[in-house]
């Protein structure tokens, strides 16, 4: 009987001590104060939550991982709205992360969002947020969160402007980050939106290390391992023509692939400007047709109508570029970068009209387009570089003269322009 007694007062004792360790020296104190900051936090009244879950993180650590999920929240709250004390509260912001480690481990995980919160709280101190940041890459691999990946990249291009890392170790640093990107994007549908969008900043901080010959490094090997990644050639094909890599033997590998596997609207437009790299017009016409036909999106089918004058124009057909490019305006009116075209292609068929007069008289209409590109904010400063340099052509006074063409009246151009226009000279 005795011995009975006392088994249960060790059990008790044992139970006391654990309830105890949880709950701290007063659980009374910790459960009331947990509940009053939980219900606060509820209703996002995060200043009335601050003083009961700051006695809760200080009292009874122990108690419950929500004290460590909640309470960055809560002052972040603060620090917007006290910038005055905002380095104190991002102290107490890191040791909330510290002892989220400490009392319910997940390091890699957690140190991903403390090295978050230190770069985008503190940027001057980026080298203590990539070495935290680097370290939860690390641990974490392929399970790294898209919100530390994106900040682990961002603090390693701070430590290269200012002389930390070299630009081999972005370069190698991006090629692991995609990886696991990747990855995520193709495991983790959940969490795809996410993945996205640290894709999107990534290579949006990546496009100053850009050059073609990293590009082709880095994409050349990821194509070798996954051919048959529809999402991942659809960015390679991507990059390599934003940063006008396609030349390049890897951008016509990837392309044909990608048509080969689907035969959208994409990967058409991607064969057709294929087609015109390598001098294939005729190719280039048909794909860039194909990619119109299929495509739905007014502003995409606009671009692949450019895509398509750009074929019709390398060919010598002026016209037919002109007609594609009208078809871009039709969907897209008003767009800058259509009426650049045109004034290119202008430019490009002025030398198929007649003699040097009429020759020249084609860069009045080639201009007459720049005017109204630079009417587009996007594309205004190169508008207005296009008009100081191809009014240099226009014919001179003398020769305007000799041609019974007098300045400010209106002329009608022949040959394939047949467009009317007001004359101007060069002096």
């Amino acid at each position: 009987m005795r011995n009975v007694l006392l088994v249960l007062l060790v059990a008790f004792l044992s139970q006391d001590l654990k309830a105890q360790s949880k709950w701290g020296s007063d659980s009374i104190s910790c459960i009331t104060n947990l509940s009053l900051y939980r219900e606060y936090y509820k209703q996002k009244n995060y200043e009335d939550a601050l003083k009961p879950w700051r006695w809760s993180f200080l009292n009874c650590p122990r108690s419950s991982g929500n004290i460590y999920k909640n309470g960055p929240i809560i002052i972040k709250s603060k620090m917007k709205k006290d910038k005055a004390n905002a380095q104190a509260y991002l102290d107490t912001l890191i040791q909330i992360y510290d002892n989220r480690i400490t009392y319910f481990g997940k390091e890699g995980f957690v140190l991903g969002l403390k090295g978050a919160d230190m770069l985008r709280y503190d940027k001057e101190n980026y080298v203590a947020a990539y070495e935290v940041l680097k370290q939860s890459f690390e641990l974490q691999q392929s399970n790294s969160s898209a919100g530390a990946i994106s900040a682990y990249f961002k603090s390693a291009t701070l430590m290269e402007k200012n002389g930390e890392l070299q630009k081999e170790d972005i370069l190698l640093l991006y090629a692991q980050l995609s990886d696991v990107i990747d990855y995520n994007l193709s495991s983790n549908p959940k969490k795809s939106k996410f993945y996205n969008q640290t894709l999107s900043n990534v290579e949006s901080l990546f496009t100053p290390y850009a050059d073609c010959e990293a590009l082709i490094g880095i994409y050349s090997v990821k194509f070798q391992q996954n051919t048959e990644d529809i999402n991942l050639l659809k960015r390679i094909v991507k990059v390599l023509d934003n940063k006008d890599c396609v030349e390049d033997n890897l951008f016509f590998e990837v392309s044909s692939k990608l048509y080969e596997l689907e035969p959208a609207a994409l990967s058409a437009s991607k064969m057709g400007k294929m087609s015109i790299s390598r001098g294939e017009y005729t190719q280039a016409i048909k794909y860039c047709k194909e990619a119109i036909d299929l495509e739905q999106d007014p502003d995409a089918k606009a671009k692949y109508y450019l895509g398509l004058a750009d074929a019709y124009r390398n060919s010598g057909s002026f016209s037919n570029a002109r007609n594609s490019c009208y078809e871009a305006l039709n969907l897209k009116e008003n767009w800058g970068e259509a009426y650049m075209n045109l004034g290119n292609i202008y430019v490009a068929g002025a030398k198929s009209c007649g003699n040097d007069f009429e020759q020249k008289t084609v860069y009045w209409i080639a201009v007459d387009m720049f005017n109204k590109a630079q009417k587009d904010e996007l594309v205004t400063s190169r508008a207005r570089k296009s008009i100081n340099t191809y009014s240099k052509y226009f014919p001179s006074t003398e020769v305007c003269f000799f041609n019974n063409v007098e300045k400010n009246t209106k002329y009608k151009i022949e040959c394939w322009v047949n467009k009317t226009t007001t004359v101007r000279t060069s002096d």
